[in-house]
Order: structure tokens, then sequence, then C-alpha cells
């Protein structure tokens, strides 16, 4: 999934981009408000991480903007601001969450979980499809209780279309999980990713749409892993 994180401290920031990388989060990272309005249109973030003390303005007032404009996106605002008070402005001004700093590495990844989890209405945390399960949290695939060994990018891509398990997704939209705005990706990478989860997981796990992109297969597509059917 893509985070984008809009935060001035070059400390801070790079030691939540480590953190992120680490938990298989795609992110890309701003430290303007300005920056952040061209990120939110030039790539399909799945939840902002929300500095408020930007050189160019309080976080709040662009976050503000986005409600008003009709941007969805979750929102998480991270910040030294610690009072009651401005814990009610920012949940008012539409935040969903609202973590102040310093803070827990975990708990900030638990919380991007659970914003991701309410975005698409799911109560629990692991993902099913048929026999095919996902824990987002534990990184873990399996197949009618087989464990399946997969990249991390073809995790993000699984997750990606679990999330959205009825959805046509474009190339461009499931490039955005898979990459920051400053990566070099080869012209077939999706492509690859996609044979890869297709022949780990079934042929028919993901549909090609044609002319519009890619969509999950039915629950029925999943394939128990090669060399362990009938164990």
């Amino acid at each position: 999934m893509h985070v984008l994180l809009i935060e001035d401290d070059a400390l801070v920031a790079s030691g939540i981009l480590a953190g992120l990388s680490a938990h298989d989060f795609v992110a890309d990272h701003v430290e303007t408000m300005a920056e952040a309005r061209m990120a939110l249109e030039a790539v399909a973030s799945d939840v902002v991480i929300l500095d408020r003390g930007l050189p160019d303005g309080d976080g709040l007032e662009l976050l503000e903007e986005w409600r008003r404009a009709g941007v969805t996106t979750p929102v998480l605002v991270l910040t030294a601001r610690d009072s009651v008070q401005d814990r009610v402005m920012g949940l008012q001004g539409g935040a969903d969450d609202y973590l102040v700093k310093p803070f827990d590495l975990d708990e900030l990844v638990a919380r991007l979980h659970a914003l991701l989890r309410r975005a698409v209405g799911r109560s629990r945390s692991v993902m099913e499809h048929g026999a095919l399960c996902l824990d987002p949290v534990a990184r873990e695939v399996s197949v009618a209780d087989q464990p399946v060994a997969l990249s991390r990018r073809e995790l993000v891509l699984l997750e990606t279309f679990l999330r959205s398990p009825r959805s046509v997704l474009t190339a461009d939209q499931l490039k955005d999980s898979l990459y920051g705005m400053n990566e070099d990706v080869e012209s077939n990478a999706l492509n690859v990713h996609i044979h890869h989860l297709r022949r780990k997981l079934g042929i028919r796990v993901i549909e090609t749409v044609r002319g519009l992109g890619y969509r999950l297969g039915k629950p029925s597509a999943v394939e128990a892993p090669p060399g362990r059917a009938g164990r």
C-alpha cells in the first residue's frame, strides 16, 4: 500500500520511512503543503501521514482543504501538539486518527493498518478470499492453510487486489501501490509481478480486463501451491 508522508523534519521523516519500508509499505515523502498538493494529484495514496507544523502553514488547513474538495483518503495527523483541544480540532478538521510525537513505530504501523481496514469496511486484519488468506501485519500468505512464499512486491500487489476485490484496477493504480514517485520502473515490471502471482496462486487468480486493467478472480480461482495439493 502507498503512504504519503508530509513531514518537514528530515530526521523524523527518515526514521518513519525506514520503518514503513521494513513493514512493506511503499512511501513517498514531501516537506510542504505545496508539495503535498502536487503529490496527492500525482499518485494514488492509500493513506496520508500529516504533520501540522509545516514551513508553509498548518497541516490542518491542508486537511480541511482536501475534505472540502471531497478527498476521502484516510489521514493520520502526526504532531507534537498534544493538548485535548488540538486533538479535537484535528479530528473535527477531518483527521481519521491523531498520534502525538514522540511515538512508537509499531503503534504507528498498527494505526495505519486500522485506517486501511476501516476504509474498506473490514473488521478483521486478516484478509480472506476463498482458500486464500493474507495477514497484512505478519506479512504471511497461505492457501488452504499451506504457506505460500511471496516477494515484497507480490505481497503488496496481492493486498491491493484484496482490498478492492470487486474493482477493476488500472495499471497506473497498481503501479502507485507498488512504487514511489521517484522510483525507476521497468515497462514490464507490473506484468512480471502479476505473472508470478498467477504462477504461485493459480492462473485465474488475477483476471485481465481488456482495455481497462486487472481485477481479482473469483474465490474458487485460487489454487493450492504446486506440490502441496492433496496433502
